[in-house]
Formats: C-alpha cells, structure tokens, sequence
C-alpha cells in the first residue's frame, strides 16, 4: 500500500519515526519534507501532501507542532477531510465515520510511540458508509455551496 507523509520543522523527528515504522510494515512511503529541522511554513507541506492525496487516491499523514495549523490548512483543499487525532479512538472513527483520507498529529502533544499506533489504526481502518454516507455528502456539499467548488 501507498501513503503519502509531509511535516514543518516541528514535525520532522516524528516523521522519520513514523516513516521507518510504516517501512517496516511494507508501506511504500511518499515524503513529500520537510527534510531537516529548519523551519518551514506547514501549509507548504499540507498542499504537497493534499495534493499526493488527491492525485494518487492514497491516504495522507500531516505533522506539525500541534496538529491545528496544518489539518486547517490542509482541509482547505477540496476533497481533503484531514482530522487531527491524538489517540487511537479518534483515528478510527475518523475513518469508520468521516472517511477521512489525511490523518493530522501534533508533533508535541502526542508521542512517537502513541502516534506510530494512530497512523497505524488510520491506515487499516475502513470507512462504514451507510449512515455515516449521507453526512460524508454534506460536507461535500458544504464546499460546493460556501466555496463556489466542483
């Protein structure tokens, strides 16, 4: 399976952690940076990486400092629904009944160890549909209606 990851400068130690450990698994990884601790601006990185996403129809991995700035950033991209999980519940459900397609970690708030099992939980997490469906159309639909987008 393919997945694509990208991080700001916060998140770097995090991602190649998470990196290895998808390697381990069979993962092909896409990193789409940053490649050192120097600073860079996260909503660089969630465009690379919505974009992988998007063209390539695999699931996505965003870190930066909390979470926040770049699943914002991210989720701005039509056909994004990036969700900021700090625990293994939330990365399921995410998936289960949002279908998200990027999962967001904050860098600082949660653990190498915690977050290698919420990526983990993420990637092997299938969407329900059925009820959880017609509200995945909403927020579609939303994006349609407020940002003017196919």
């Amino acid at each position: 399976m393919k997945v694509v990851i990208g991080c700001d400068h916060a998140g770097f130690e995090l991602k190649r952690t998470i990196i290895n450990s998808l390697a381990e698994d069979g993962y092909d990884v896409i990193d789409c940076g940053t490649y050192s601790s120097d600073s860079v601006d996260y909503p660089d990185i969630a465009e690379k990486v919505a974009a992988e996403v998007l063209t390539h129809k695999i699931p996505g991995i965003i870190i930066c400092g909390t979470g926040i700035g770049i699943s914002i950033a991210a989720n701005k991209m039509h056909g994004i629904r990036a969700a900021l999980c700090e625990n293994i519940y939330t990365a399921r459900l995410a998936r289960e009944h949002n279908d998200a397609n990027v999962v967001a970690l904050g860098a600082r708030v949660v653990g190498a160890g915690v977050a290698v099992e919420i990526v983990k939980t993420f990637l092997s997490t299938d969407f329900q549909a059925g009820r959880h469906l017609r509200r995945v159309d909403k927020i579609t639909s939303l994006e349609k209606k407020y940002l003017g987008r196919n």
